[in-house]
């Protein structure tokens, strides 16, 4: 392996998913064929035909399910009426609400349709009305009542001359309305069940109607009659009319007369000539088994509408699984199939030599095969319970599956033409299959685990049959009864030589598949193993297990080399990429994570899914991996390290380049561009250092103010973003202080409080703001009363104390001060030094905050007299000698105390 070269992987981005978008009630087809408009919930899904992909989502902001919808003949307005009793009219391609206003109607509206024109809007109500709508208006011009129950069904003559509107409710009648008089001209009574489609003739003389009576009935609108009824022996959903001028001689359409096509229950397309009442074609599901006769009228591939697309010479069905299919007229192939609904996905594999489908299992009984280009689809039939698993064989053509009924199946597919179909099949177990593992190498042959603790080993029949003919029977070549529990996962080493089962009974065990030997067993779980993969290159195991962790192991002594944790819930699927170096796991908390196994370090999470993570897959060239969850939903993951680090790389370089044209412009003094350049680097320390540069000059107010007054909208905010990062530092508030100053200036609030996040930024102004002024306040007071006591100072000492104030500071020592810790008692003061105790009354009540100095540090040793009379350099009785006071003037300060009081002596020289 070419470790040096290998790069390990980063993180995914999403590149594809295939989500949820239709759950049942109406689907529409645009008027120019190019989207599929279907409800799902309280959304409006609308789907690209020819990429399978979700471009618009229509969501109700009061989050109530629509209950009908109608999408304008121009393709300009949908209309969507809810549970709440609104109807909202929207601009579709920009997923904006137009226009809103209350339906009238006192229930929920059940169906409705535009007029050929787009200005006339029907809703049928549950209260058996009918209102009309003048769109462009604005305003309800007609409120017909007369139905019973709900109205399901309304249509406009598609001759807008006529102005009649048709409709169909709970009584089974088809009611015909004159649109000038408001009035029900006729009542089309034949059927005895609910009508559900009708279909105009292009003459506008003739109309189809189908129900649930298994009857369709041709009617001819001039005379109000009954011109024929067609038995179809199946509950009817859809009918649409064959389009003139058309060749359908393919459809075993022979004459000019009336044909149409019918949908029903039974789940097949079958074409009718009005005149003979004769079925000339009939059109199966493809790949369907046939139906059980008893159970046609509940069977899940039962078509629920059918619709004509007449400029492509398509039509669309959709099924009771929440399928749409799209055939191509005259011979009825199916063009595309897309999948509404996924329920909760099991499992999902690559498949193709490009990895360019994916095979899924879903909680039901059949495969889908989806074209990741065009995400349609190909339903497999076969398994008869719900699918469990699926591997892929090494070629990617050929895949197996295993199930609950007990069996498992081998499918190949056809690289030209995309279609897959069943070559071999068995069975043997006598509980549910739930894992299967395909080989490695050449020699073809599965195994089997399954929830009766057995595990097998099934050859393959030499040669599989061609395409078109029924599949081959295999045979169980070895059974070993593995576990003490079911088995949940099986896996093949690389040499097809060993084999790896993982069990609920909470241990791995290592098989030799030439005679299913035991070869050791891994136990370190604590619970439950769900999964077991053999390293690609190394001779591990990894195990993952329902207590959160993931387990490596060497399988020659069946010790645990490694164990990662980092999910909050079982971790039910693993795979390895990077050459084997790094694994993927997802689990039950919906996370899905990478892992280095270096380093035992998650190097990212992915949370993407709402559900539990079952399905996990990496494509043959590991730069895809492919998720499937219970959330129905299947993501498609694209490794994008080497973009990122080009892109880093790309970042970096332009960063330095910018950084040198920054000092450029910054030597050149040009602040303005050189400020625009800083912010366009997103960092407010370059920011920063260019305001620094701009107050270091001498006009610096009004060089900053003209800068920041010159740059965009944007660049405030950023600045003003940065100014909050800057004012939490003691070294840098002023800076900010100076910018804030200009904008609170210049800028008006209303101005100020347009800027995005600029009430954030403010509140975070203004609490280090506070604490700033209170800094410096505290600062101004302690350097005043310094000021104050210098000042004091001086007068002592100064010979002249009235022009001190003038005078220059003067940094000669002027006083000593003298510490005298006795008690003293001064009687009587010198009259040369009464003036100058005068002065000091306002000094006394300061002297305690002066720091008096320790005894050994004093200048002089010599100390003041005391009380008793002790006569000490010529002090007598608190009186100064002559003698000494021609050189030396001593003042005694008693410092106001409530012990005995020191005395502070000042030696004037």
């Amino acid at each position: 392996m070419a470790g040096n070269t290998l790069l390990f992987k980063s993180n995914y981005a999403e590149f594809s998913k295939i989500e949820p978008f239709y759950k049942g009630g109406k689907v529409q087809i645009s008027h120019d064929e190019q989207y599929i408009f279907c409800t799902c919930g309280p959304r409006i899904i609308i789907l690209q035909i020819n990429t399978g992909k979700i471009i618009h989502s229509i969501e109700q902001d009061d989050q109530e399910d629509i209950t009908s919808f109608s999408l304008s003949p121009d393709d300009e307005m949908l209309v969507t009426a809810s549970r709440a009793l609104l109807l909202k009219q929207w601009d579709w391609k920009q997923e904006k609400c137009t226009r809103s206003w209350r339906a009238i109607h006192n229930v929920p509206v059940a169906s409705m349709t535009f007029d050929c024109t787009s200005t006339l809007l029907a809703t049928g109500g549950c209260d058996g009305t009918i209102k009309l709508w003048d769109i462009v208006k604005q305003y309800c011009t007609h409120n017909l009542k007369g139905s019973s129950g709900v109205v399901h069904l309304v249509e406009f003559h598609p001759d807008i001359s006529k102005l009649q509107l048709f409709s169909s409710s709970a009584d089974c009648g088809i009611r015909i309305w004159d649109l000038r008089t408001s009035k029900c001209i006729c009542v089309l009574e034949s059927h005895y069940s609910a009508v559900t489609s009708l279909a105009f003739a292009p003459d506008g003389q003739t109309l189809v109607s189908s129900g649930r009576d298994k009857i369709c009935t041709v009617w001819d609108l001039k005379e109000k009659t009954v011109k024929r009824t067609v038995p179809v022996y199946e509950a009817v959903e859809g009918v649409v009319v064959l389009p003139e001028n058309s060749e359908y001689s393919k459809m075993g359409v022979k004459s000019d007369d009336l044909h149409f096509i019918t949908a029903g229950s039974k789940g097949v397309l079958r074409v009718w000539e009005s005149s003979s009442a004769r079925c000339v074609f009939t059109q199966t599901l493809p790949d369907a088994p046939a139906l059980i006769p008893e159970e046609g009228d509940l069977d899940p591939r039962s078509l629920l509408h059918c619709l004509s697309m007449p400029q492509s010479n398509r039509l669309a069905t959709v099924t009771a699984e929440h399928n749409i299919l799209i055939y191509k007229l005259p011979n009825f192939a199916v063009e595309q199939q897309f999948v509404g609904y996924n329920d909760d996905i099991l499992d999902v594999k690559f498949l193709g030599k490009d990895d360019t489908h994916i095979v899924v299992a879903t909680n039901s009984s059949q495969l889908k095969v989806f074209e990741l280009a065009t995400n349609s689809c190909q339903i497999l039939y076969g398994h008869t319970d719900t699918i469990l698993s699926i591997d892929v064989l090494r070629k990617g053509f050929m895949f197996a599956s295993c199930a609950k009924d007990k069996s498992l199946r081998l499918w190949r597919m056809n690289p030209e033409s995309g279609r897959v179909q069943c070559v071999a099949q068995g069975s043997g177990h006598s509980n549910a299959v739930g894992s299967i593992a395909c080989s490695r190498l050449k020699k073809v042959f599965l195994v089997s685990g399954s929830q009766d603790c057995t595990v097998k080993v099934w050859d393959l029949p030499d040669p599989l049959p061609a395409a078109g003919f029924e599949p081959a029977l295999m045979t169980s070549r070895l059974t070993e009864k593995a576990h003490d529990k079911d088995v949940n996962s099986v896996a093949i080493s690389p040499n097809d030589k060993l084999l790896a089962s993982g069990s609920q009974d909470r241990t791995a065990k290592l098989w030799s598949l030439a005679d299913m030997s035991l070869l050791g067993v891994f136990r370190g779980h604590s619970r439950g193993i769900w999964c077991v993969q053999f390293s690609p290159v190394d001779q591990v195991l990894a195990t993952a297990s329902a207590d959160g962790s993931i387990k490596l192991w060497g399988i020659h002594d069946f010790s645990c080399l490694k164990t990662f944790e980092g999910h909050d819930a079982s971790v039910l699927k693993i795979t390895f990429v990077s050459r084997g170096t790094q694994l993927v796991s997802g689990g039950s908390d919906g996370l899905m994570k990478l892992w280095t196994i270096k380093t035992n370090e998650c190097v990212k999470t992915f949370d993407a899914h709402q559900d539990k993570v079952w399905a996990l897959h990496a494509s043959s060239k590991d730069d895809l991996i492919v998720t499937g969850s219970a959330d129905s939903n299947i993501i498609l993951w694209k490794d994008v390290t080497e973009v990122e680090l080009a892109e880093e790389q790309a970042k970096q370089e332009e960063q330095v380049l910018k950084q040198q044209v920054l000092s450029n412009l910054l030597h050149e003094k040009k602040y303005l561009k050189a400020l625009g350049i800083a912010i366009s680097l997103d960092q407010p320390h370059t920011v920063l250092r260019v305001i620094k540069e701009i107050r270091q000059q001498d006009d610096a107010s009004q060089q900053l103010e003209k800068t920041l007054l010159k740059l965009r909208q944007d660049q405030k905010e950023s600045v003003l973003r940065y100014c909050v990062v800057w004012n939490t530092n003691s070294r840098s508030c002023l800076d900010a202080q100076s910018v804030l100053q200009v904008l609170l200036t210049h800028l008006s609030p209303e101005e100020l409080l347009q800027y995005q996040g600029a009430r954030t930024h403010l509140e975070g102004l203004i609490p280090y703001t506070e604490r700033h002024i209170q800094r410096i306040g505290r600062l101004l007071q302690s350097s005043m009363f310094l000021d104050y006591m210098w000042q004091k100072m001086r007068i002592t000492g100064g010979k002249d104390s009235l022009n001190l104030d003038d005078e220059e500071m003067d940094t000669t020592p002027q006083a000593t001060f003298y510490v005298d810790k006795q008690p003293v008692e001064i009687t009587d003061i010198q009259a040369p030094q009464q003036k100058q105790e005068d002065d000091e009354e306002d000094l006394e009540g300061s002297v305690d905050s002066v720091e008096v100095l320790d005894e050994d540090e004093s200048v002089s040793a010599s100390k003041c007299a005391n009380v008793s009379g002790k006569k000490q350099n010529g002090v007598n009785g608190g009186h100064v000698s002559s003698e000494d006071s021609e050189d030396e003037d001593f003042m005694e300060i008693p410092t106001k105390s409530a012990g005995p009081a020191p005395c502070i002596t000042v030696a004037i020289r």
